[in-house]
């Protein structure tokens, strides 16, 4: 079944003329018709625009024309702005929002020819962990319904997961592409801060969004990478930096490799079967010739409370735009100004969020910038010196991407200090500004467990290449949702 190939072999499939672009297509749509209503991880499918983009393929195909990847389907996450399509963050603020334009990630996959089935649910301005905040209700995790996929990009996790889709995009923040890729058993990348374009990606926290991809292997997310990857002039915090060949070096030896192991993340939070897990990984890499060396990133404890003053505080500034008159949501016969900025806000916005604007709001007020947003960006940079020193001594980072397998839906719903806890071993990434990925390394009680490699920055072809060596020599990241 087509559903059942990677996005590498889709490609090849379709480049020998086993099949067209429109036959695939029209299968992934019929998969999302027939299986999302479980899952709720499509807020929006967009049929009649994949089909005619699959046929233009199917036309360019002929006419020996077509982009490698064209006719491929990808899921896109509902934070990027596209053109003519509702574009909602999750939120009922911006339930009626059809975007204008295309973000450049979006513009860039038109560009090769990928054919977008919709828009994928996702924590309401990507604020959550489990994606149990959107305003279309939450997502099932295809393993465990009862379950939660991991946030904010929940939804194209399970999308990708329950095979609705053979590749999506995310964004992540603090962690909302691996940690949801780890709930579901994929391959999640997280790029270094500007190396895929912030342009049309809504904001949450500037300083550390950063688009990204999920898919089925190291292998396909190469592919995708290539083509979203690189300088964007319309975004201030894109980086003009080389692109180089991702696919060309996934076969390089790891011979001589050093992956360093922090003992910081393996402490009594850890689940002592993620634990062994990734115990058994390092074994892996040990006989394909990496070297293994403890280290310490002594400021790790710091990465929470320092994320959670910087984020709700940019957050903070960059919702403020959705005040019913500029932008979003605007309540019914306001009695005066301040009665609609108040309702406007009040019903456009979802309790996390609303949790999140005060405390940034209270951290950048007056008499409490200097010991709160301050010294939050202070501990940032220690924690970055501390990658910065890592890195001397090791080429990767390796740990678990969380601290548990998926949680029930609704467990941890009372309780944001616990939910904020699940993201304890990515976060620091994303105040750092570096690269990630997030790949399946077992399971635990019949649920996925996620390993997380870090590395330096610009680095994301060596840990491709680290990710499909380990993935050439288990068989983890093919494992299926019963019923797929």
């Amino acid at each position: 079944m087509l559903h059942l190939k990677t996005l590498s072999e889709m490609a090849d499939d379709l480049a020998e003329k086993r099949y067209s672009a429109t036959e695939l297509v029209t299968h992934f749509l019929n998969r999302i018709q027939n299986h999302d209503s479980e899952l709720n991880a499509f807020i929006t499918v967009t049929k009649e625009q994949a089909l005619s983009t699959a046929k233009k393929a199917d036309q360019d195909r002929m006419a020996g024309t077509a982009h490698k990847l064209a006719g491929i389907p990808i899921a896109q996450k509902d934070i990027f702005c596209t053109k003519g399509i509702k574009t909602t963050c999750g939120s009922f603020m911006l339930d009626n929002f059809i975007a204008p334009y295309d973000a450049t990630l979006i513009e860039r996959c038109n560009q090769a020819g990928l054919a977008t089935l919709g828009k994928t649910n996702m924590d309401e301005f990507a604020m959550g962990s489990s994606n149990e905040n959107s305003y279309y209700g939450p997502v099932r995790n295809p393993w465990d319904v009862t379950r939660v996929p991991g946030g904010s990009s929940g939804g194209s996790a399970a999308a990708v997961a329950a095979r609705l889709a053979p590749i999506a995009t995310g964004t992540d923040t603090g962690g909302s592409i691996r940690q949801p890729a780890a709930l579901c058993n994929l391959t999640g990348l997280k790029p270094t801060y500007g190396r895929i374009s912030r342009y049309g990606m809504i904001a949450y926290a500037s300083s550390l969004d950063q688009g990204g991809l999920f898919g089925l292997s190291a292998e396909d997310l190469a592919l995708v990478l290539q083509i979203t990857a690189g300088f964007d002039e319309k975004d201030s915090t894109s980086v003009d930096h080389a692109v180089p060949d991702y696919s060309k070096t996934l076969h390089d030896s790891l011979q001589g490799v050093r992956i360093g192991i922090p003992k910081e993340y393996f402490t009594a939070g850890l689940n002592p079967q993620i634990a062994h897990c990734i115990h058994e990984a390092i074994k892996v890499y040990e006989k394909l010739g990496a070297t293994i060396k403890d280290i310490s990133l002594p400021h790790s404890d710091l990465s929470i409370p320092a994320y959670y003053v910087i984020a709700p505080a940019e957050c903070s500034s960059n919702l403020s735009r959705y005040d019913g008159i500029r932008y979003g949501h605007r309540c019914e016969n306001p009695v005066d100004l301040s009665d609609l900025y108040r309702r406007s806000r009040a019903e456009g916005f979802g309790s996390e969020v609303k949790r999140r604007i005060m405390i940034g709001t209270y951290a950048l007020s007056a008499g409490y910038y200097d010991a709160y947003y301050l010294k939050a960006q202070q501990i940032r940079q220690l924690i970055r010196q501390d990658f910065v020193e890592a890195f001397k001594e090791v080429d990767f980072i390796l740990g678990p991407t969380t601290p548990d397998t998926a949680f029930k839906l609704g467990e941890k719903t009372n309780d944001p200090i616990s939910m904020y806890l699940s993201d304890i071993y990515t976060i620091s990434v994303n105040l750092a500004g570096l690269p990630a990925i997030s790949a399946p390394a077992g399971f635990s009680d019949n649920l996925p467990v996620g390993m997380q490699l870090i590395g330096s920055d610009f680095s994301e072809a060596k840990l491709l290449n680290i990710i499909h060596q380990f993935q050439q020599h288990t068989d983890w990241h093919k494992r299926m949702p019963e019923g797929v």
